[in-house]
């Protein structure tokens, strides 16, 4: 069963509380669905549930954070997580019922943070994905970036490590690949060469999958690794080097 199938079923095994606790609770109340399985999930499995449900809460705050949650919203929701067409309805089941909690969007980002305390790549990829989410309307509404730099906070990212994160998606530098890759224009090219390793090494997917995070998880980490490529690649070829 793949870990969306295990979000509603395995959930009926979980010992975990705070707020993500509080919302397998609700969706267990409302899981009607026949075909529903209810196992009692390993250690590792919870881990993963957890994390997921969180995903689900943080994803359903950001699309409400400009008041409104849009089809273009929920959309990129489903495509940053590839969430299964046959789990639709779980994971929907799940992110309507975060979106209505009365519990804020800060009480998620804690518990997501202290679960990933030592995965600082994976907490990266995961705002990089609430990014996606805020954009997806065509724009960044003032109380999404309010949101982002909250959340950025409380998974201990320092206001220079979230504007740099930020660059890559807003502003008129965007696409610039040495903003892409968080160096300067002036960097050697040996450095440079080092610090591309380095960001393919933390990002790619099997090294987050090795970390314990879902396959299903890591649409943002492929995407990532996929622009760092572009852009390395864009600045040896300007440099000659290619």
């Amino acid at each position: 069963m793949s870990i969306w199938g295990r979000v509603i079923g395995g959930a009926a095994g979980l010992a975990v509380g705070g707020p993500i606790g509080a919302l397998v609770g609700l969706a267990l109340g409302a899981a009607v669905d026949k075909g529903v399985e209810a196992v009692r999930p390993s250690d590792e499995a919870t881990r993963h549930i957890t994390f997921t449900i969180g995903v689900i809460a943080l994803s359903a705050k950001m699309a409400k954070a400009d008041g409104i949650v849009t089809r273009e919203e929920v959309d990129a929701f489903k495509r940053v997580f590839r969430v299964p067409a046959h789990e639709m309805k779980n994971v929907g089941r799940v992110f309507d019922l975060a979106r209505q909690s009365t519990a804020g969007f800060e009480a998620y980002a804690k518990q997501i943070a202290d679960l990933l305390h030592d995965k600082r790549s994976v907490l990266s990829d995961l705002l990089e994905g609430l990014f996606f989410i805020a954009l997806a309307d065509g724009e960044m509404h003032p109380n999404e970036m309010e949101f982002l730099r909250a959340v950025a906070k409380i998974f201990g990212f320092s206001v220079a490590e979230f504007e740099k994160i930020s660059s890559r998606h807003v502003g008129p530098d965007a696409n610039s690949p040495y903003v892409i890759l968080g160096v300067d224009p002036d960097i050697d090219d040996e450095a440079l060469k080092k610090h591309y390793r380095r960001l393919v090494m933390d990002n790619h997917p099997d090294t987050m999958m090795a970390s314990g995070v879902p396959s299903d998880l890591i649409a943002v980490a492929t995407e990532r690794v996929a622009q760092i490529n572009v852009a390395y690649d864009t600045i040896m070829e300007d440099r000659g080097l290619r």
